[in-house]
């Protein structure tokens, strides 16, 4: 019998306040102005997709300084020092880690290219088939890093531990995100991938962000101290890290206008696979937690992790790769369509499961 929320060992899930309550509204609403902005004003859309970082980088300049904004800020809540505490309670970090390297990029690989070269094979052309199974791998490799402190909260998920969580994946992923995407992308379609331009995707996307943030974080509390950086400062930085993310939107639509409204069934197409494995790595991952018996403010955000993407990198690495009209960034782009009301339905389910879990002890540190 599921356990009574007055419970004191089981808290009250918790919501998001303000202007992240509606944040699925704001999303859609975004997406339909990017939508207009493409259909409406194309010069000006042009002149935006057509601003690089250097002849033939691909690497969109608004859209990288949209996304420096936004993952900054994030970056800056992460304790890298945390990391070395992890041995208290290291099977929830184990778990989400072989979920998200070992599991989701060759199981949405594998779901991609069943769906793409054979269930959907006379409904796409082959070429916009290897399009779309690059784009869907390149969401997949990228685990979730600025949202999932969104979701952890929603969940009642320990904040110390999903930063955990988050700051060691960071790490893996300076290293094995572009090797995986080459890996697969030319495994499981027919494009070439050239790794230069994902190596420049890393160090645009994550390097840059991450060492920010890193040195930001450690100025700002020398200067004035930890109490003041978490409960003053980085307050501050939500809202441009939110505007950020929504002008991202608009911007990604915006490019993809002619693509998403001349292509509305490839794109209900492209969201099959990708639920699949968004649902099938959030209950792997959860089902793990327990049977190893990990306690819910651990295993929630872990489940959420592999649930969801880093999809303003995903988004970035295929427009560089590919192109901003290219079948791969439509593929990251259905992830952004869907991710939010995706994410609140696992989280609901994990909220509405939290009594097969062991209670939480403190939510204090590791």
């Amino acid at each position: 019998m599921r356990e009574n929320k007055s419970d004191p060992a089981i808290p009250a899930p918790k919501r998001l306040k303000g202007f992240e309550r509606f944040l699925s509204m704001w999303v859609a609403l975004c997406m339909v102005a990017g939508l207009l902005l493409g259909k409406l004003a194309p010069a000006l859309i042009d002149s935006l997709r057509r601003m690089e970082f250097g002849q033939g980088s691909q690497i969109n300049v608004p859209i990288a300084i949209l996304i420096w904004l936004m993952i900054i800020p994030m970056m800056m809540k992460v304790d890298f020092a945390s990391i070395r505490d992890v041995g208290r309670r290291p099977r929830g970090l184990l778990i989400t880690l072989f979920v998200n390297w070992m599991v989701k990029p060759f199981s949405m690989a594998l779901i991609a290219w069943v769906f793409f070269r054979y269930l959907f094979a006379g409904l796409i052309a082959p070429d916009e088939a290897s399009q779309y199974i690059a784009g869907c791998i390149i969401l997949a490799a990228a685990p979730c890093t600025a949202m999932v402190f969104v979701w952890s909260h929603l969940t009642g998920g320990d904040p110390a531990y999903t930063l955990v969580q988050v700051s060691v994946n960071d790490l893996i992923m300076l290293f094995l995100f572009a090797p995986i995407v080459r890996f697969l992308v030319s495994g499981a379609s027919s494009l070439e991938v050239p790794f230069h331009v994902l190596l420049y995707s890393v160090i645009v996307f994550i390097v840059v962000p991450l060492v920010a943030g890193v040195a930001l974080r450690g100025y700002f509390i020398a200067r004035r101290g930890r109490q003041w950086f978490e409960d003053e400062l980085l307050p501050r930085f939500a809202p441009a890290g939110m505007g950020a993310l929504l002008a991202t939107l608009v911007l990604i639509f915006g490019f993809q206008a002619d693509n998403i409204t001349g292509k509305f069934f490839h794109v209900a197409l492209i969201a099959v696979p990708i639920l699949v494995q968004v649902y099938f790595n959030s209950g792997l991952a959860y089902g793990l937690m327990r049977l190893f018996r990990v306690e819910y403010s651990v295993a929630a955000p872990g489940a959420l992790i592999g649930a969801s993407n880093f999809f303003e990198l995903a988004v970035a690495t295929a427009i560089a790769l590919f192109g901003p009209s290219s079948g791969a960034a439509l593929a990251t782009v259905v992830g952004v369509l869907i991710e939010v009301p995706v994410m609140l339905s696992v989280c609901s389910i994990c909220d509405r499961t939290r009594h097969w879990f062991p209670a939480s002890t403190a939510a204090r540190g590791i």
